[in-house]
């Protein structure tokens, strides 16, 4: 669990680390220069393309010399039908990384700390987080009351136990967000940002209420901002008086050493994400193959979470590739990515004896943050002999 946040702004460069028992678990990266995701837009269509199986797609100006694409044909809205020179409001649903640029979406969605609004869908969701089905019916019996007019909702996890009076007014505040967006449309003019997504650290702050006891910031005007059970310092250097460059330059490393002797290879290409547990020089009785992935199974969801690896995760545990071997491995895995706040499927074992997993791609993985593709080597890592 969360207990530690380290935040730290310098200039347009915005960086918020994760610490469990003093240990990095995830960070964000954020160039305020760039589309982040959650933004609306009002972008100018560009330029009209056909994509496979007679669909469509289109680039968008959303300022700042930046290009995104949105496909003519999402779920629950009629398809886009546009021409170039065309104004819409669009949304950030994927940030732009390595060669590709942002993801929109008219699906606008605005979070509040215990609902999101949906103003074009026409049902309400409940976390899956929430353990309390009853609780959980309650709530949704509740939003879907005080329901005006053709919207949806998302009801978050953080809504448990939360009086009636502060959801309904929750829904009311969030509903004029949206009403300001779309008048900030109205008297602008192409391209120009409508809304600027949460504060990084208000929403870190939200998702480890529970068991956060600090946070460290090189901004001490936080400390009036952000009160609680925790403890709050200030730190001119944060990262680096925590250690956190280390664990950085640590996280970009191919490989990953396990206490057992084991090893973990992973592996970001362009289709997938490829992970090798090795069981190096963990021969002991007591290092048994299923101690070994079983460790292994742990720092892979932590590295998960670290590097922000997303879409197509394959694993390749060592030994034997049978589901009997590897059914407490899966179990261990499905139950510690339900935690996560990005959606992430475990399909279980394939027939090639390899765990598949899916991660929802929202924002670049941690290497194409901080990396870019060596123009000797093109991204292979290696080089003629």
């Amino acid at each position: 669990m969360v207990d530690t946040i380290v935040y730290e702004k310098k200039n347009n460069l915005l960086r918020l680390a994760e610490l469990e028992d003093g240990r990095l678990s995830e960070i964000e990266i954020i160039d305020l220069n760039k589309a982040a995701e959650g933004t609306i837009f009002l972008g100018r269509i560009t330029k009209k393309i056909e994509l496979a199986n007679g669909k469509t797609g289109y680039f968008v100006n959303i300022g700042g010399g930046r290009e995104a694409f949105i496909n003519a044909e999402e779920g629950d809205l009629d398809e886009l039908k546009a021409h170039e020179g065309q104004e819409t409001i669009v949304q950030v649903a994927q940030e732009e990384r390595a060669e590709k640029g942002a993801r929109l979406t008219r699906a606008i969605q605005l979070a509040g700390k215990y609902l999101v609004y949906c103003p074009y869908r026409m049902n309400i969701e409940i976390s899956s987080k929430i353990e309390d089905k009853l609780k959980a019916e309650e709530y949704k019996k509740l939003v879907w009351e005080n329901t005006t007019g053709q919207e949806g909702w998302i009801i978050r996890t953080s809504a448990v136990n939360q009086n009636k009076e502060t959801i309904t007014e929750e829904m009311e505040k969030l509903r004029e967000l949206f009403d300001a967006v779309r008048a900030k449309a109205r008297n602008s003019k192409a391209p120009e940002t409508l809304y600027a997504r949460n504060n990084v650290l208000a929403d870190a702050v939200l998702h480890h209420e529970e068991t956060l006891r600090k946070i460290v910031a090189n901004d001490h005007n936080l400390e009036e901002i952000f009160s609680g059970d925790f403890e709050f310092v200030y730190e001119a250097e944060p990262f680096k008086s925590y250690g956190l460059e280390e664990a950085l330059s640590e996280a970009l490393q191919r490989d990953v050493r396990l206490k057992s002797g084991g090893r973990i290879t992973i592996e970001e290409t362009r289709a997938c994400v490829a992970i090798d547990v090795d069981s190096g020089s963990d021969t002991s009785a007591s290092g048994s193959l299923g101690h070994l992935n079983m460790e292994a199974a742990e720092e892979i969801v932590r590295q998960i979470r670290l590097r922000n690896l997303s879409g197509k995760i394959v694993i390749d545990f060592a030994g034997h590739s049978e589901y009997r071997f590897l059914k407490n491995v899966i179990e261990y895995l499905e139950s510690e990515l339900k935690k996560d706040y990005i959606r992430t499927t475990v399909f279980g074992l394939s027939r090639a004896g390899n765990v598949e997993i899916v991660r929802s791609r929202r924002r670049p993985s941690l290497r194409d943050t901080l990396t870019e593709e060596c123009s000797n080597c093109c991204g292979t890592g290696r080089v003629e002999k």
